[in-house]
């Protein structure tokens, strides 16, 4: 059997916490570790602080499930680029409640859920945080394991503001009861939040080296795509009390973006594009960490326990292959106007109003990602051509109502089973989820270029990503023969207005990061949310009738609401979002 193990624990101690409210995380360290508090004498002991690093790292995983993935791929579903899936509409219904933004409730239980793991996880880093606090400077590794933590504060942070936008931030680590029961989730503006984020982690870039020994310990290159990513968050302000409206840009912002993403900083740790865009969604050790994963989630297998620490949070995601992945739900489905968005004209550039009819592989050109983010009826699942897909319930268990595309992204070739495709409960894999990747943090860049106007610049690292784009056929090689598809992707040339120069870099947002769980949150970002959902719903319910009662309500839908758990037990000092009562 191949093994991975080791890239970094991300498995460690697992913590106990089990109350909702997050005042009652506070403390956890005499649940979670069987020896006991850790006196002023034990935290000098470099062992017994890394063991609490360990469990901080480890939370990021343990924490996540099938229901509340921390890639967020089941609130994905709000965008244009994935259905549900599942059985049918009562099959996870609560996210069919998201996807058609009707029903949703301040007391379901994934809302809440989704607040209660990340802030569990908050509890976790924090309390590694307070530990290092205590060491003396012999410690050797101080600075350093202080800045990974920030790192990981930065990015519980980050998930739980992308949700519900207005969120208690946690950034002392010795903290009173008293004073977790006071917090406020409006104790900072919109744009203040992100400053928060932004100040942890300018602490960790200023302290991180180029290369870690570990992988899976965030490097300084991490730490600048994340800053980055959240300057260019920032950079949209929605500071407006009654809205959700973007209600300017920020250039000093945008200008932070072009710093942290100076090619100068990646090169330094060794980071590119892959050769091929699929090599970033394989599960084999030697793909694994490459030179695009600037940093990942660590899963591993055969690491001493019954199933390794493998990637559940996929687990609903496995299509229903009769006597092969019996068991799988098959979830997380890429909708017919995502397919329809690959589509490239006579100029192998994506093709205008692509929309307007649906994606015919004998007759239409096609961006050669499209094989490479979604399985075809007619084309190998998973590139193996024993498994030809077909409009069987092997495809969609729901039979047709969610169509019968398939992320390829997030699964594994049948044949790995037993090696890098294992069933226990659900399906699991020990492959990475790479949480920030080259390509995004020159699609960032080439945003801020646009935003500022220097449009040159922007196209040209477009077309880095298209240049590669166009030359990842490694696994479709025989497709144009064997199956008569129509791959061609070229470059952009010429001058473009800085309008037209922002809707290509989204446009190839959309393209490079399809089913990655950016698309609504790039949306929301953009201030487009609306518009562009609405269009959607327009036409895609005349595809799929789950979608006929679908909307998206302006400055309502583009957050989640503050669970009802949690305004309940805050004592009054929580205010719910706007438009959702409360």
């Amino acid at each position: 059997m191949i093994t991975k193990i080791n890239k970094i624990f991300f498995a460690g101690l697992v913590c106990c916490c089990s109350t909702a409210a997050l005042t009652s995380c506070s403390d956890f360290l005499d649940d979670q570790k069987p020896q006991g508090t850790l006196s002023d004498i034990e935290v000098t002991n470099p062992d017994k602080v890394d063991n609490l690093v360990i469990s901080a790292y480890a939370i990021f995983t343990t924490a996540e499930d099938i229901n509340s993935s921390f890639s967020m791929w089941n609130f994905d579903v709000r965008s244009d680029d994935a259905y549900k899936g599942g059985s049918s509409t009562n099959d996870g219904d609560v996210f069919h409640q998201l996807e058609v933004e009707k029903g949703v409730l301040t007391t379901n239980w994934n809302i809440n859920d989704m607040w209660v793991r990340l802030y569990k996880a908050l509890s976790r880093v924090n309390s590694a945080i307070a530990v290092i606090e205590k060491c003396d400077d012999s410690y050797a590794l101080k600075s350093q394991r202080m800045a990974e933590m920030k790192f990981l504060r930065a990015y519980a942070h980050f998930l739980l503001k992308r949700l519900y936008k207005n969120i208690p931030f946690v950034t002392d680590p010795n903290m009173s009861e008293e004073q977790y029961n006071t917090l406020s989730n409006k104790e900072y503006t919109n744009d203040e939040g992100w400053q928060v984020i932004i100040n942890d982690l300018t602490e960790a870039y200023n302290a991180l080296p180029d290369k870690q020994a570990d992988k899976g310990r965030p490097t300084k290159a991490a730490a600048a795509a994340f800053l980055a990513k959240a300057y260019l968050y920032k950079a949209y302000r929605q500071d407006d009390a009654a809205s959700h409206r973007v209600t300017s840009i920020n250039e000093d912002d945008l200008k932070k973006v072009v710093e942290y993403t100076d090619p100068a900083i990646f090169n330094a740790g060794g980071y590119a594009l892959e050769p091929d865009f699929h090599n970033n969604f394989r599960p084999e050790k030697e793909y694994e960490n490459g030179v695009e994963s600037v940093w990942a989630i660590q899963y591993s297998i055969n690491d001493g326990s019954t199933y390794g620490n493998l990637n559940w949070s996929y687990g609903l995601i496995v299509p229903n292959i009769p006597d092969v992945t019996d068991g799988g739900c098959d979830f997380y489905k890429p909708t017919q106007n995502l397919v329809n968005a690959f589509k490239t004209n006579g100029n192998g550039l994506p093709m205008a109003n692509s929309n307007d009819a649906n994606y015919d592989m004998a007759a239409d050109n096609a961006d050669p990602r499209l094989f490479l983010t979604v399985g075809i009826t007619g084309l190998p699942y998973m590139f193996n051509k024993n498994f030809i897909m077909d409009k069987s319930s092997a495809w969609s268990r729901s039979g047709g109502i969610y169509g019968y595309y398939v992320t390829l992204k997030h699964n594994v070739d049948p044949a790995l089973i037993g090696s890098y495709l294992i069933h226990g409960s659900y399906w699991a894999s020990p492959m990475n989820r790479i949480v920030f990747r080259y390509a995004d943090v020159l699609l960032m860049r080439a945003e801020a270029q646009a935003q500022l106007g220097n449009t040159t610049e922007a196209i040209a690292l477009v077309n880095q990503i298209r240049t590669r784009a166009a030359q990842s056929t490694q696994m479709i090689a025989d497709y144009e023969s064997r199956y008569g598809v129509h791959i061609y992707c070229k470059n952009y040339e010429g001058a473009y207005t800085k309008e037209e120069a922002l809707q290509i870099v989204k446009t190839e947002r959309r393209l490079e990061l399809a089913m990655e769980s950016e698309r609504f949150f790039d949306l929301v970002r953009w201030g487009d949310a609306q518009q562009v959902i609405t269009n959607y719903v327009t036409k895609e319910k005349e595809r799929v009738s789950f979608l006929g009662d679908a909307q998206f309500r302006a400055d309502h839908d583009e957050y989640l609401p503050i669970p009802h758990e949690q305004i309940s037990s805050s004592n009054g000092h929580y205010v719910q979002n706007i438009n959702w009562g409360e």
